[in-house]
């Protein structure tokens, strides 16, 4: 599927016009900041192209208790005001397990709740270096089970959850998904765009698309020797679910892929593992761009059809 004479023919016209005005700008390659200066440099451009964020009834500030006693950060939106209890994402940004965070993706967050009409929590889990590999798993599952106890109190519908997140926030979606699976605690959905699923990144779209698409091989390579050095622990399924032992009896999946994504492969073969288990699985592949392109909507309006559909999918595992 991912390979190609020429595989930048694949691009839509404007997507081919950003990735050109993103090399016009000059900026320096990612891997070749500091951590902090790549979070930085992130969190200012994180905006550019995305949409106005929409006005929510409630935005709500939260702290969680990790399991070591540290306090997370998170964030809650509500599109309206109501008495009965709502249903709720907890979604789980990207960025390399080394960037982003509740801000960079708050207007991502915003439209989903306003689209799908329920309420999102998105968490600042903590990043690599200072804190690797397992540390983001254990947040984002801490994360999972403090929302499910503080549901009542927030307005919230603990028998109605649902997890999702973009990249290496799809990954950990993914993860939570099957610990929540393995616990028997109850999970609506898991809404994974472009998630990392494999140990190695050796897969043909990783090479087709490995420069000029965005997210860079060299970038990967970063993000991930930060992120997990020890490159045996690459072969748990905390890191690559598609190693996990069986994915029997996960919740359903609804999977947003990019063509032109060194990911894209390994998204297909996690979608084709879960239905191969019998898990029901809505896979969209949105021709012509590149990863993050969920965060492009001003620019892309691929954007915005993966936007109305995965808020489509979130409303139909609602009950809604």
């Amino acid at each position: 599927m991912s390979l190609h004479q020429n595989p930048r023919a694949r691009l839509t016209p404007l997507m081919r016009g950003v990735i050109d005005r993103m090399a016009r700008a000059g900026r320096p390659p990612m891997h070749t900041l500091t951590p902090q200066q790549a979070r930085d440099f992130y969190e200012q451009g994180s905006g550019v192209l995305d949409l106005q964020p929409h006005k929510m009834a409630l935005v709500k500030d939260l702290n969680w208790p990790a399991r070591d006693g540290h306090s997370l950060h998170a964030r809650l939106w509500m599109p309206h005001a109501t008495d009965q209890p709502q249903p709720v994402l907890l979604y789980l940004h990207g960025g390399g397990f080394t960037i982003g965070s509740v801000a960079t993706h708050e207007t991502l967050c915003r439209h989903l709740a306003h689209l799908a009409q329920c309420a999102v929590v998105s968490v600042d889990y903590r990043l690599a270096p200072e804190h690797r590999y397992p540390t983001a798993v254990h947040d984002a599952w801490d994360s999972f089970l403090a929302l499910r106890d503080q549901a009542s109190a927030l307005g919230l519908d603990a028998s109605r959850v649902a997890v999702g997140g973009d990249s290496a926030g799809g990954t950990l979606a993914a993860v939570v998904a099957l610990m929540a699976r393995d616990a028997r605690l109850p999970l609506a959905l898991q809404l994974l765009f472009y998630p990392g699923t494999t140990a190695h990144q050796d897969t043909p779209s990783h090479h087709t698309f490995a420069h000029g698409f965005v997210l860079e091989s060299h970038a990967i390579d970063y993000f991930f020797d930060h992120y997990i050095p020890d490159r045996a622990d690459r072969e748990h399924w905390w890191f690559a679910p598609l190693l996990a032992p069986d994915v029997d009896g996960v919740a359903p999946c609804w999977m947003g892929l990019a063509e032109c994504d060194p990911l894209v492969d390994e998204g297909v073969a996690y979608a084709d593992r879960l239905r191969m288990a019998g898990v029901p699985v809505d896979l969209e592949i949105y021709r012509g761009v590149t990863h993050e392109f969920i965060k492009m909507g001003r620019a892309i309006p691929e954007a915005l059809t993966a936007h109305q559909d995965a808020a489509r999918a979130l409303r139909h595992a609602f009950g809604g």
